[in-house]
């Protein structure tokens, strides 16, 4: 979820939360099937065993020996293995005793190589492990909705159905409903789904009512955020049904790797700022016959994520800035720009959808009393996690808008309109969500198996290796191979689900050529 330019202040909030409570039943149900299993396998000696004395001499010696009838087992349930489309399947079942996967891991460099071998930075890390264990679950669940959404979002549908097809996965994989007071609080959604559709960037959500439908010549961004006990995972990604806006879509997506890249303990945001803009100025786009440069929208910004905060207290700038605050150790960001054939700067314009309470929230004396007991409603389902009007229908709130704009005015909860760039213009948003831990650099939203990859020592990986043998292209100001090859990946990736396999070249070995310059995209 985007931040705005500069960005707010926020404190994190300290919420309550309700302990899980173990279920009994099935422990019981279990034990006393084994018990009954045990008792059904007696012998038949055994049996007669247990015959009074008083009743064989009532029946002259002759008592029937009871026979007890082996009961067959009931075959335990197998817990799933696999996610269902939709998803359905608890998160918890499919990865048990908390053993969900791990994000990218990438060693830091330079200054702070040490951190990868050293025995403190080691342990600090492993103390963390509740820390570890709510993020990945999060970040399984972002990913397993995500791909399932990338695979089903298509043309003809309403932004309502997907936006609530979407919310509804996430809350079955993380098993919260949110129905009950509290419940989104422990698990759920980290913010409101954003469906934000060609100029608009970012906040835009529909609203009861909306019959908005996705076009084929729409450029949709979809941001979504799930968090567990408050640790919210932020990863956007956006989709293109025409294959003229794939440009747009890979200088964005670009930057967002080239931060990703980047980023690390002691980098100055500032100068982050500068290589995501160098990278996605570096691209252009022809729509409809015109050349458009692709800008970086530089007043929306990626954002560190406190604990049931989305929006801390650091901003992420997607253009050079003079800020030189620092990532530090233990920080978690979300990496997201922004791309724009427009005019690179967004304003505020719309029916609102999102809303937050602030976690350093003024004590008003509210005199609408629709505001009093829509406050009460907040805190006690959504505490500072930010939600919509959708959220408030759905737990049965009605003609509550009086009341919530009373609150955005006193300035006890903050409203995010949607944001726009110019009209006609169109704009692509990537994002993911790091871990700066003491050891390693954790990129969570990613999944370590995305591409199968093949490097040699001291290779870059992943993108930062496809970036250098652009950059060998590019050198060259080979214009129009650029962007045949540009337009092959687009295809290729598309096809393959974004499971493309990079072939193992060493470009550090002396007297390497390319021959075929088709491989120097993928």
């Amino acid at each position: 979820m985007a931040a705005r330019s500069p960005a707010d202040e926020s404190k994190t909030m300290s919420v309550k939360q309700a302990d899980g409570v173990n279920g009994s039943a099935g422990a019981n149900g279990t034990a006393e099937g084994d018990a009954a299993g045990a008792s059904g396998g007696e012998s038949d000696e055994d049996a007669d065993e247990h015959v009074p004395e008083s009743i064989a001499a009532a029946t002259g010696g002759q008592a029937k020996k009871k026979k007890k009838k082996n009961k067959k087992k009931k075959p335990k349930k197998k817990s799933p293995t696999a996610q269902t489309e939709p998803p359905s399947v608890l998160i918890s079942q499919l990865f048990p005793n908390d053993s969900y996967p791990k994000g990218e891991e990438v060693s830091y460099k330079d200054d702070n190589s040490y951190r990868t071998t050293d025995e403190e930075k080691r342990h600090l890390d492993n103390i963390n492990s509740d820390f570890l264990s709510d993020y990945r679950q999060a970040a399984e669940t972002h990913r397993q909705v995500r791909q399932w959404a990338q695979k089903t979002i298509r043309p003809g549908q309403t932004l309502t159905e997907i936006a609530n097809a979407i919310e509804d996965s996430v809350r079955r994989l993380v098993g919260h409903d949110g129905l009950t007071e509290g419940d989104a609080i422990i698990a759920g959604m980290g913010f409101p789904t954003g469906l934000n559709l060609d100029e608009i960037a970012a906040h835009y959500s529909p609203n009861a009512g909306c019959k908005e439908v996705l076009r084929q010549n729409n450029v949709v961004k979809v941001d979504i955020g799930v968090h567990v006990n408050g640790r919210i995972v932020d990863s956007a990604f956006t989709m293109a049904f025409d294959p003229m806006y794939d440009n747009l879509l890979a200088a964005v997506k670009a930057a967002t790797n080239t931060g990703v890249r980047e980023a690390g303990i002691d980098v100055r945001l500032g100068e982050l700022g500068g290589y995501i803009q160098e990278t996605m100025e570096s691209y252009e786009c022809e729509i409809n016959g015109t050349t458009y440069p692709i800008k970086p929208i530089g007043n929306i910004t990626g954002h560190n994520i406190l604990p049931y905060s989305i929006h801390g207290t650091k901003s992420v700038p997607a253009v050079k800035t003079n800020d030189t605050t620092k990532m530090e150790e233990g920080d978690v960001f979300a990496i997201e720009t922004f791309g724009s054939t427009g005019n690179g700067r967004c304003h505020a314009q719309g029916e609102c959808s999102h809303y937050a309470l602030k976690s350093d929230a003024p004590k008003v004396d509210l005199r609408v009393h629709s505001a009093k007991s829509l406050l009460s409603t907040i805190k006690k389902n959504f505490g500072t996690i930010p939600f919509c009007r959708r959220y408030l229908d759905r737990i049965g709130q009605e003609k509550y808008l009086l009341g919530l704009n009373n609150l955005v005015k006193s300035g006890i909860v903050e409203d995010y309109p949607p944001l726009l760039d110019k009209k006609g213009s169109y704009t692509a948003q990537f994002e993911h969500t790091i871990l700066l831990r003491p050891n390693v650099k954790e990129v969570i939203s990613r999944e370590v198996n995305g591409s199968t990859t093949m490097t040699y020592p001291g290779e870059p990986k992943g993108t930062a290796r496809m970036d250098k043998l652009m950059n060998i292209t590019k050198k060259e100001d080979h214009t129009p191979e650029i962007q045949r090859l540009t337009d092959l990946h687009a295809v290729s990736n598309d096809a393959m689900h974004g499971q493309l396999i990079v072939p193992p070249i060493n470009l550090e070995e002396p007297g390497k050529k390319i021959l075929d310059s088709g491989t120097a995209d993928g």
